[in-house]
């Protein structure tokens, strides 16, 4: 987990790694950049805090971590903390009470300075304007983003600006190439590994290391390509008609390729585990890939569970195509976004393809998420989430879980997944009561289900890294 060092004499805050040396007694640390800044403290100019992964506590309680959640999916952008409470069944003023007993900030704040710093970095990386910035980051007003930037960094957007790096500047041919920063280790390889397999045909794409996928924004297509970019960051290039709002963009993105997860305290524990511990070990920078849609997530796990590999994937494409917004001239096979919950909630069972278990669970799932029934945005306890999913014709445990692990229930686990079975079967498992023999996994058993699923991926394609 990152720890930022604020220094009393100075009121400035530092990463790990940072050339100052205060005195030991004139140091006090923090979990999050935004609790730091909550108390008065400014982002040092020499180590840029702000430009590394910014990690929430995992002994952070469940409640937290979905407000976090419903956070990031922009629940605040439109509505108060009131709203935020309401979603997640308890008051604003019992919300504020948690954020600051486990983050140290509020989460009007905590959302605030997610999107100072992203304008920090679109400053640093990019060449957009000013005002395109302001409204990029997710900012009302120039005089919201000029306030809040002064706030947070005491000073204002064009003296950031000229502060910035000769090495800093990111070009590409085309779209808006920023860094994700994440606290390494980090395996790429097991999380491109991951969306690979999964890849809808049309919709996504992996190329030698490089993920690519079509999104829609506001009704407009566009498309991102994500792919290594040091030992401490990925690169996303965002290619839209559009930026502003894009501060949504990079923090789905972020979800998705789990690089605001940190490894290490759960791989401690997971890495003494007799079962677990040999692929703890040898892969330590694994994380849980999230998703960029829920709904296509979902539609993916439901499918899955019904079909083969391949036939799920020549399923999903045909989707893709037939009900998909069409989005033209991206190349690398990418020729439509996913559809919608409330298209696919109009197609008889026997619109998606062959007729049969899969278009049953699919029409079923889509009406219910259309209608409300069910709620993909992270905000559902997971036994909640896992029950609305299992009362649907057609969903079945293993799906339901996996969907709740792509939507970041981190103790979720999937006990009926064949190859998580398989896996656990050759380790000498027994596999009568797969909760029991997983209690001491607890709370991290999504991670220790992704673990499983990339050995299994490893042992089905041999000759490739998983």
């Amino acid at each position: 987990m990152t720890t930022y060092s604020a220094v009393r004499t100075t009121g400035i805050y530092c990463r790990p790694g940072c050339g100052a040396k205060p005195l030991a007694e004139n140091v006090r640390t923090f979990e999050l950049a935004a609790a730091a800044e909550a108390v008065g403290y400014r982002a040092c100019l020499r180590c840029r805090p702000y430009r590394v992964a910014g990690t929430i506590g995992q002994d952070a309680p469940e409640l937290v971590c979905r407000a976090v959640q419903l956070i990031i999916g922009s629940v605040l952008d439109d509505a108060g903390e009131a709203a935020l409470g309401a979603r997640l069944g308890v008051s604003a003023r019992h919300l504020r009470r948690m954020f600051n007993e486990h983050l140290g900030v509020t989460p009007d704040r905590f959302a605030r300075s997610r999107r100072a710093h992203l304008a920090r970095r679109l400053l640093d990386d990019s060449d957009l304007s000013i005002t395109e910035v302001a409204f990029a980051s997710g900012f009302g007003s120039l005089r919201q983003f000029n306030r809040a930037m002064l706030e947070v960094f005491r000073f204002t957007p064009r003296e950031l600006r000229e502060r910035r790096r000769r090495a800093d500047r990111l070009t590409a041919d085309g779209g808006l190439t920023l860094r994700m920063p994440f606290t390494a280790p980090y395996d790429w390889d097991a999380t491109v590994a991951l969306l690979a397999g999964r890849a809808v045909p049309g919709v996504e794409s992996v190329e030698s290391g490089v993920y690519r996928r079509t999104i829609v924004i506001d009704g407009a297509p566009g498309m991102l390509e994500i792919w290594s970019g040091g030992p401490d960051h990925l690169r996303l290039r965002a290619h839209l008609p559009y930026w502003e709002g894009i501060v949504h963009v990079v923090e789905r993105a972020a979800r998705l390729t789990g690089v605001e997860s940190d490894p290490f305290p759960v791989s401690g524990p997971l890495a003494t585990d007799p079962v677990l511990g040999p692929l703890v070990t040898a892969r330590p920078g694994v994380r849980v890939p999230g998703v960029w849609g829920p709904f296509e997530a979902a539609v993916q796990a439901v499918v899955g569970q019904e079909l083969p590999a391949q036939d799920a994937r020549d399923l999903l494409g045909r989707l893709a195509r037939s009900h998909g917004t069409p989005v033209a001239g991206l190349g690398h096979g990418l020729t439509h976004a996913f559809p919608s919950a409330e298209t696919l909630a109009g197609v008889p069972a026997n619109g998606y393809g062959p007729p049969g278990p899969a278009g049953e669970a699919v029409c079923a799932l889509a009406r219910a998420v259309a209608s409300g029934a069910v709620a993909l945005d992270g905000g559902e306890p997971l036994e909640e989430l896992v029950g609305s999913l299992v009362a649907l014709p057609g969903v079945g445990s293993a799906a339901a879980h996996h969907i709740a692990l792509r939507l970041g229930a981190r103790d979720t686990f999937p006990a009926a997944d064949a190859t998580v079975r398989d896996e656990l079967r050759r380790r000498g498992v027994a596999l009568g009561d797969l909760d029991v023999v997983s209690a001491s996994w607890r709370p991290w058993r999504a991670l220790a289900t992704v673990h499983l699923l990339l050995e299994g991926r490893r042992r089905a394609t041999p000759g490739r890294p998983a």
